[in-house]
């Protein structure tokens, strides 16, 4: 008062300065962590973005178009997405370590629960082959249920339900028959099967690890030959195993690497002279039955059909 608004405001950083309790204590900043469950909404999205990244690399690999800096971005660019996946789910452990994911109390669970159980167990089981229990049962009429309310009826699709059993002009048409193949190798000792190209990008693995100061130049090259291990032929295939020593569990080199369709094959009526073939995919009832879903909807396009249903494939399973 007795100084004034204007001498007030002139002598303001020297009061500061006089007045100010300087402390020796070290500064500290409050850090606000996400919480768990905020984590696994970001571990969620990135979960898609990687399905999706996933789904590109495939096409590039199969596409005879695509050049190997293209694939080599799209694999990188998928490798950064699951680092990036599996920080979050390191900090969602440290955020609630109650939440850590156990796989051997969960596959316990599942099979105390009857979840999921193997199929034919009490006579030895077979690899890949599992039944669903009530619980799975119940679970996956709920999902359907959602899947159908969100998809056909909320966006008017034309919705199918197409036989399993597929003849064999279809699926040669559509390329399947000489196409929808996986290069297998065997050892010659046991006769046991393996995927050639998965051997290959093991057997690089090992090489990377066990060479951590192993020049730029030759560990890229060795990558490249790893992103393009699916896209070899077979005597390609044969050369690079070859060229990294690939042995069968026996000890003995593989044999030679040869086509698999993983379609499960059939015949069609008493006779056996109509072959055919389990379908390996859903999409074909519908791609067959375009002209007539078209008429279905008064000739309108766009439209979009949807079909819930099994597809068998026959793979090596570990």
């Amino acid at each position: 008062r007795k100084w004034g608004k204007k001498k007030l405001r002139s002598m303001l950083p020297y009061l500061i300065k006089k007045y100010t309790i300087k402390s020796t204590q070290p500064k500290t900043f409050d850090v606000i962590m996400p919480s768990a469950d905020e984590l696994q909404d970001e571990i969620d999205a990135l979960n898609a973005q990687i399905t999706k990244q996933g789904s590109l690399v495939r096409e590039l690999k199969k596409q005879s178009s695509s050049n190997a800096e293209d694939i080599a971005s799209a694999v990188e660019q998928l490798k950064k997405l699951k680092i990036e996946a599996e920080t979050l789910r390191k900090q969602k452990e440290v955020a609630d370590p109650t939440k850590a994911f156990n796989r051997k109390v969960f596959d316990e669970l599942i099979l105390r629960k009857m979840f999921i159980v193997p199929s034919f167990e009490i006579h030895g089981g077979v690899k890949g082959l599992f039944d669903l229990g009530p619980p799975a049962c119940a679970l996956k009429a709920a999902m359907v249920d959602v899947w159908r309310k969100h998809f056909v009826l909320a966006e008017s699709m034309l919705e199918m339900e197409c036989t399993c059993l597929t003849p064999e002009v279809v699926l040669k048409t559509s390329g399947h028959v000489e196409r929808f193949t996986d290069l297998m190798v065997k050892d010659p000792v046991s006769g046991e099967c393996f995927r050639a190209d998965k051997l290959l990008e093991d057997v690089i693995d090992e090489l990377l690890e066990a060479n951590p100061d192993m020049p730029n130049e030759e560990r890229e090259e060795h990558l490249r030959v790893q992103r393009q291990a699916d896209a070899f032929s077979p005597a390609e295939l044969d050369e690079q195993l070859a060229k990294y020593g690939c042995k069968a569990p026996s000890g003995e080199p593989y044999g030679s690497s040869f086509p698999f369709n993983l379609m499960f094959k059939t015949s069609i009526g008493p006779e056996g002279t109509s072959v055919g073939y389990l379908r390996p995919e859903t999409a074909q009832g519908l791609f067959v039955n375009f002209r007539r879903l078209l008429d279905a909807n008064s000739q309108k396009m766009p439209f979009a059909a949807a079909q819930i249903g099994l597809g068998f494939r026959n793979g090596k399973c570990y």
